[in-house]
């Protein structure tokens, strides 16, 4: 291993302790998810979402006011990643995100980019992040801070890969886009 890859490897280990540490263990809880729609059951359970079960259907309200459900996107490929504007591997692969969805957008894959808005610096700092990336996905907002402790995003970048059927293929801790 070289020396610049051992110290991204010792930096990248330490932002996560840190990481834990700030966020304390309010964050790790289990809370309850909104339901999608009145009287929805609330199907979540203490466990992550798992490879090869459904993802877990939710409704956020999108950067730009929009509502956002990822069953609406049944019958493409979905990226769904869990981020925020401080985290320094979010940043890093953006950009790599943003091209492979400019690449493959016609293709019947999507990005939906999850800002954790509750741990993030405010959407004045999303909206800046965003103008300053050149992203162009969806950008659905967990205000609430709800959906990332229900699929269970603790370390970010978090990152599911879900089949056009909405089944779970991948899940990826850490920067799934790489440089």
């Amino acid at each position: 291993m070289n020396k610049n890859t051992l110290s991204i490897a010792i930096i990248v280990l330490l932002l996560a302790i840190a990481a834990v540490n700030f966020l304390g263990p309010s964050f790790a809880e289990e809370k309850p998810a909104q339901p999608v729609a009145s009287g929805a059951a609330n199907t979540a359970d203490s466990s992550a979402p798992a490879e090869g079960e459904a993802a877990p259907d939710f409704v956020l309200t999108s950067l730009d006011g929009e509502a956002v459900r990822l069953s609406d996107y049944r019958g493409k490929k979905v990226i769904l990643n869990f981020w925020a504007t401080w985290c320094p591997p979010c940043k890093a692969e953006m950009p790599h995100m943003q091209k492979f969805y400019e690449d493959n957008k016609d293709q019947g894959i999507e990005v939906l980019a999850v800002n954790l808005t509750s741990i993030d610096k405010g959407e004045e700092s999303v909206q800046a992040f965003v103008e300053e990336f050149g992203l162009t996905f969806p950008i659905p907002m967990d205000r609430d801070g709800q959906l990332g402790p229900q699929y269970q995003a603790v370390t970010i970048p978090t990152t599911y890969i879900i089949d056009t059927e909405g089944i779970i293929q991948k899940k990826v801790v850490g920067p799934w886009m790489k440089p």
